[in-house]
C-alpha cells in the first residue's frame, strides 16, 4: 500500500489548518470582542485587558426585548421542525416504498418549489399571512418556514428511506403492522441519524431566517432574534452598541453549536451511511 509522501502530509495538513482557521476564527473574534467594552471594542487583541459581562447584562437590560426576542425563536424554530418531520417522514414513506404512478414527476415538483427564493413568493405569502389572521405574530411564522423546509426535509429522507431493507417491511406486514406503525416502530429507530442530521439542519434554516421574520412581524415582542440583532443601534448613528451586538451574536450562535457537538456522531452517521445500520 502507497504511503502519502512527506510534503502531501505537510500540504494536507496546512490545509486543513487553514481552513479552520478561516471558520473558527470570525467566532472566537466575535466572542472576544464580546467581553471588551469602551474604546477596547476597537482594539484587535483577541484576549480582552479587562473582560467583562456587561454587553450581556445591558443586552437584556435593553430598550428591546432580547429575552422575548430568544424564546421566539427557540418557539418557532422548534414547532417548524416538529411538524416539517412528522409531515416529511410520511410522506418519505409514500415516496420512498411505495409505486404509484406519477412519483417521479411529484419528486421533481418537491424539489422545484425549493428553487424558488423567498423573495419571489413573499408578496403572496404576505397575502396568505393576513388571510389566515397570522401576520404579526412569532407563531405564524410557522407556516413559512415549514412551506420552505418541507421541500429540502422531504427529498433527504426519501433518499435515505430507499436504502431501508425490503425484508424488514416485509415482515412487519406479516405480522399485522399497518403504514403508521411501520413509520413509527420499524423505520424510525433506523432512520435516527438521519432524522438527526435532516431536523438538525432544518432547525439551523428556521432560526437563521430573517426576510420573512421582518417583513411578517412587526411587533418588537414578536419578533426572532435574527430581526431583533439587526435593529440593535445607539441613541445615534454614531453610537452603535457593537459590544451588544457581539453578545447577541454569540448567544444567538452558541445553541447551533452545543448542538452540533451533541449530535456529530449521529449527523455523521447520517450524512454518509445512509441510517441503514440503526
Amino acid at each position: 500500500m502507497n504511503q502519502r509522501p512527506l510534503w502531501g502530509s505537510v500540504v494536507l495538513y496546512l490545509l486543513a489548518a487553514l481552513v479552520v482557521i478561516a471558520s473558527v476564527y470570525p467566532f472566537i473574534y466575535t466572542v472576544a470582542t464580546s467581553l471588551k467594552s469602551g474604546t477596547a471594542l476597537f482594539s484587535s487583541n483577541l484576549i480582552p485587558d479587562a473582560p467583562t459581562f456587561r454587553n450581556y447584562v445591558q443586552l437584556f437590560e435593553g430598550r428591546q426585548p432580547f429575552g422575548r426576542q430568544l424564546a421566539n425563536s427557540v418557539l418557532v424554530a422548534t414547532v417548524t421542525v416538529v411538524i416539517s418531520m412528522l409531515m416529511a417522514i410520511t410522506a418519505a414513506y409514500a415516496l420512498g416504498r411505495i409505486q404509484f404512478k406519477g412519483k417521479g414527476a411529484l419528486l421533481l415538483a418537491i424539489l422545484a418549489v425549493s428553487m424558488f427564493p423567498q423573495v419571489a413568493v413573499l408578496s403572496g405569502m404576505f397575502e396568505l399571512m393576513q388571510a389566515l389572521g397570522l401576520y404579526n405574530r412569532s407563531i405564524g411564522l410557522v407556516v413559512p418556514y415549514t412551506l420552505f423546509t418541507l421541500p429540502f426535509t422531504v427529498w433527504i429522507l426519501t433518499t435515505f428511506m430507499r436504502g431501508l431493507p425490503k425484508e424488514l417491511e416485509e415482515a412487519a406486514i406479516m405480522d399485522g403492522c399497518g403504514p403508521l406503525r411501520i413509520i413509527f416502530e420499524v423505520f424510525m429507530p433506523l432512520l435516527a441519524p438521519a432524522l438527526v442530521s435532516t431536523g438538525l439542519l432544518a432547525f439551523i434554516g428556521a432560526w437563521n431566517e430573517f426576510l420573512f421574520a421582518l417583513t411578517f412581524v412587526s411587533d418588537d415582542t414578536q419578533r426572532t432574534v435574527p430581526v431583533g440583532i439587526s435593529l440593535i443601534t445607539g441613541a445615534t448613528a454614531y453610537e452603535v452598541p457593537w459590544g451588544s451586538i457581539m453578545a447577541a451574536s454569540v448567544i444567538v450562535t452558541v445553541p447551533l453549536v452545543v448542538l452540533v457537538l451533541i449530535f456529530q456522531k449521529k449527523i455523521v452517521s447520517g450524512l454518509t451511511a445512509g441510517a441503514i445500520k440503526g
